[in-house]
């Protein structure tokens, strides 16, 4: 995620909205005082070019987990799994790791796995630098497919961090939370008979960024350009991103540039309607701030509406303190389960 200007305020929605009223009295014998009507801090979620912590009083969904086909232990465990691998950037050990441990998870359950790779320019001294995408596929006959995808990648150093900017990040919800949720769902995609093929994607080289001007996305970029200039006999109808979905304190809002075209609209408006549906209350129906990531190149260049589910409220982003401590169970579950009853109805 693009750090500068990774959250833009709505211009219509400052933190206070001043309503005048002005009564003028016939003859202008007075003036009546005007009204001050300040939005309360659930009408406009905290943004302030970073991350930060809501100051919404939400309760969190409480949820009859025994009716809850996800299991919550599991997919925390995967987010802790990831983690204990340590920090994941482009071309590291940890990444190769990470790759092997995906690949065998995902043959073992029935899915396809391919690795889309290629070579950059590392940024700071120009030596070349592997990056995989890894893609997973589920009933790879079907024409007409639906994209999930997540970055699984690290940022190579917590620049955040107030006390050590190069320390150790390992990510949890910036990086193994969105990668977590897709490991649960691959334990129930094998068995549905959905109308569409889906595809999960894992993008590399998110945010291997060491200065303000290094480039971002560089995975997403290369699965794009590679989507549009290729002739195939499939079609991905939509895609989403799944990206910081792991916090404790979970609120998703909706992102400004998932609803900015009538394509991505509807996509978005029928997953916050999945949730409703399901009285999963995290899923917040109005816009909450813009954000730079990997969907933009998903609509821009490979013209596949997708939408960013993300929860930008997150005061650890970039920091040593994103752990999996940060992170809950249920947080994760109750995103694989909106994902999952999502894609049982699309039509």
């Amino acid at each position: 995620m693009d750090r500068s200007g990774h959250v833009r305020v709505n211009k219509m929605a400052s933190r206070q909205t001043w309503i005048l009223v002005g009564v003028l009295v016939l003859g202008a014998l007075a003036l009546v005082a005007v009204a001050v009507v300040p939005l309360s801090p659930e009408d406009v979620p905290q943004a302030s070019g970073q991350p930060g912590r809501r100051s919404s009083s939400r309760q969190a969904t409480r949820v009859n987990w025994s009716q809850v086909p996800i299991d919550r232990q599991r997919i925390y465990g995967y987010l802790k799994q990831i983690c204990a691998l340590g920090p994941r950037p482009s071309g590291s050990p940890g990444m190769q790791q990470q790759i092997a441990l995906l690949q065998k998870h995902f043959q073992q359950l029935g899915a396809q796995v391919e690795q889309q790779s290629f070579t950059v320019r590392h940024p700071l001294h120009g030596a070349p630098v592997q990056m995989t995408n890894l893609l997973v596929r589920w009933h790879p006959r079907k024409s007409q497919r639906v994209l999930l995808c997540a970055h699984y990648d690290t940022r190579p150093f917590p620049d955040r961090d107030p006390v050590d900017p190069r320390g150790v990040f390992l990510g949890a919800n910036d990086g193994a939370s969105g990668v977590a949720v897709l490991m649960e769902l691959a334990h129930h995609l094998g068995k549905l008979e959905l109308r569409y093929g889906v595809d999960f994607v894992f993008f590399d080289g998110e945010e291997f960024v060491f200065r303000e001007t290094d480039p971002y996305f560089l995975g997403s970029e290369h699965f794009a350009r590679s989507y549009a200039r290729s002739r195939r006999n499939y079609r991905y109808r939509w895609g989403v991103l799944l990206d910081m979905v792991g916090d404790a304190e979970l609120t998703l809002y909706q992102e400004a540039n998932s609803v900015r075209t009538a394509a991505t609209r509807r996509l978005t408006r029928s997953i916050w309607n999945t949730a409703r549906r399901l009285g999963v209350r995290e899923f917040v129906p109005r816009v909450g701030y813009e954000v730079r990531d990997d969907h933009l190149p998903l609509n821009q260049i490979a013209r596949i509406p997708t939408c960013d589910v993300i929860d930008f409220h997150y005061p650890f982003w970039h920091t040593r303190q994103d752990v999996p401590e940060k992170c809950s169970p249920e947080s994760l579950a109750k995103v694989a389960w909106v994902m999952l009853e999502w894609l049982k109805r699309l039509r």
